[in-house]
This record gives C-alpha cells, structure tokens and sequence, in this order.
C-alpha cells in the first residue's frame, strides 16, 4: 500500500489543507492519505491549542464520505509532544507492508533540516513536496547532507503541484474571533462543529 502521512495540529482543519491531501493522492497514486493531528507540536510547545479532541472532530467531518483521507490518532493517543520520526517508526512497525510517503509543502521541506533526526525521516518515508504557484521553487539542497544522490533523485520526482490556496488556520480563528465569514474557507460541518462548541471565541494568549 501507497501510504501518505499528513501531520499537523490542524486548528482548525481547512480547504487548503484537504486540497494539499488529495493533490498529493492524485499525483502520487497513493492508496491513502492519513491524517495525524499532533498532541503538542514541536514549534508551538508554549501557545495555546485547542484539545486534540475537537481537532480530531472536526477532521472527522472535513474528510467524511472520502474513503481514502483516514484521520489517525496515533499521535494525540500518544501524548507529549509528536515528533514526526517517532510517528513514522510507529506506522512502519504497524503497516509493515506500506511504502510511506510523507506530505509537506515547499516552505517545510526547508525546515526539514531542523526536525528531529531529519536522515531516519527521510529514510523512513518519501518526502512529497507540494508546490504551489505563488511560492519559490522547492530547494530539495537542503536534504544533501541527510541522503545519498541516488535518493535524492527519488525525492525530487515526488514534487506535487497544486492551485494557490491562501488559508491559514491562524486566519480563520482571528475572523470567527472578529465574527468574520469563513464559509468557503472551511467544510460547512466544521464550521458549525465550531458554532455549536464556541470555538475560538476568545483572544489568543
């Protein structure tokens, strides 16, 4: 099995992020793409998330009725805070038989190099670089000291195009916050998963 991984703390999950996913499973032929919402993301240790709870809710009903988006909650189960090469170690033990592929868009490919043992991640999975028309072109350079030329060569034939998309989850919880439209930015179930549990009502710390 083709599978593709997509973490992030997704707070909440938006079109851009589900437009990212069937992109990548469009193009790379994968069989699935998972969804891992993380416990505490490594870069927002000190800021306020909402419970994983409700991100996993609310995932649930942005991939509805699409048999190949799967939300996993391996990583909220998990706890503490979710380091993407522990996940990939955990899904490689679990799903012995699939390839993985591992989602991320152009700007996160160059941080990549700062991630936790960023060589094991890119041996555990194929990095699928999604670029879009209104970002410099993906620097896959950054990945020379973490793999071999030949390897290299592989991940760059993974390179993903997909349409300008300019939503950001911060966005959107700032204009509910202000009271602002955010149909069409996000699934109509998720935005009222949002009215009805009074999400992101008060200022961020």
């Amino acid at each position: 099995m083709r599978l593709g991984i997509f973490g992030g703390t997704f707070d909440p999950v938006h079109h851009g992020h589900l437009i990212l996913a069937e992109c990548c499973r469009e193009q790379c032929q994968l069989d699935q793409v998972w969804f891992l919402p993380a416990a505490v993301p490594p870069h927002k240790q000190t800021n306020e998330v909402t419970s994983a709870e409700h991100r996993l809710q609310m995932m649930q009903l942005a991939v509805a009725g699409h048999p190949g988006l799967v939300v996993s909650r391996m990583e909220t189960e998990r706890a503490g805070v979710s380091y993407t090469v522990d996940t990939l170690k955990q899904i490689g033990g679990e799903q012995s038989d699939a390839q993985l592929y591992l989602l991320m868009g152009a700007d996160t490919l160059a941080d990549l190099p700062n991630w936790r043992q960023p060589a094991n991640v890119c041996q555990l999975a194929t990095p699928v670089v999604v670029q879009r028309a209104d970002f410099p072109a993906a620097d896959f350079s950054v990945l020379e000291d973490f793999v071999d030329e030949r390897r290299l060569a592989e991940i760059q034939t993974h390179l993903v195009n997909m349409p300008v998309v300019q939503f950001s989850s911060s966005d959107i919880r700032q204009k509910i916050r202000e009271g602002r439209s955010v149909r069409y930015q996000i699934p109509r179930a998720v935005e009222m998963y949002i009215q009805t549990n009074g999400l992101y009502q008060e200022p961020e710390s």
